[in-house]
């Protein structure tokens, strides 16, 4: 055969694929198009959980307010068996040697149980901007209150000690008949979504005392503000 002819037929002749790189970028390609499809199923199922844990929390959420004034009263009892009833939209205050009794009826415009635990008193109206309590400086109640979402019910704290400074302000503050504050600490029953309500008790009447709210602090999540 002619060297020329020779020549053109080795020219021409095509390389041959190397197979196992060709295996090993289509391998990696389908990792890559796996790896994809992961993170977007992982995302979705993370943004699904959020909101279905979003939707429980709304289902067990409480938010307490003052009842209505046309509120039929709440019936409400101490420890030392006494007794007293509460208007609605009203609060209760009286100072003895021995104890200071405070009372006022609330309502859970929320639809989760409220479940009331914790208290502070302080002196005034307490409105407008301020910082948000310590709920380690509250008192505890002698028991759990409980209020259904969407139903009425109410809270009730006591002064026993009179050595207790706190005894002595709540006590001149009730007999002058001068408006306080009352800070309530609340959750729902899995024992989150704490909640910090600040009640107004203004002077009304003879013998009787308005509550409003001015603040509510969220203490698990931001605020709606």
């Amino acid at each position: 055969m002619p060297r020329r002819l020779i020549g053109l037929c080795v020219g021409s002749r095509r390389p041959v694929p190397n197979w196992d790189t060709l295996a090993q970028l289509a391998t990696a390609a389908g990792t890559l198009v796996l790896a994809a499809a992961t993170f977007a199923s992982v995302r979705a199922g993370g943004r699904s959980t959020r909101l279905a844990e979003q939707s429980l929390l709304a289902q067990l959420q409480p938010l307490l307010l003052p009842s209505r004034l046309e509120d039929p009263p709440e019936k409400v009892g101490f420890s030392d068996d006494r007794w007293i009833r509460v208007g609605g939209g009203r609060g209760y205050a009286e100072a003895t040697d021995q104890a200071i009794y405070l009372a006022m009826a609330v309502r859970n415009v929320g639809s989760g149980v409220a479940v009331l635990n914790r208290w502070r008193l302080y002196p005034g109206r307490m409105q407008g901007e301020s910082d948000r309590p310590d709920p380690r400086e509250f008192r505890r109640l002698t028991r759990d209150l409980y209020i259904a979402g969407g139903d009425r019910g109410f809270w009730q704290g006591t002064f026993r000690d009179p050595s207790d400074p706190a005894f002595a302000e709540a006590a001149d503050l009730v007999r002058r008949r001068e408006s306080f504050s009352i800070d309530v600490l609340y959750g729902d029953t899995e024992g989150a979504q704490h909640i910090v309500t600040r009640f107004v008790l203004i002077p009304g009447g003879e013998d009787a005392w308005i509550v409003s709210v001015s603040r509510h602090w969220n203490l698990d999540r931001p605020n709606p503000r």
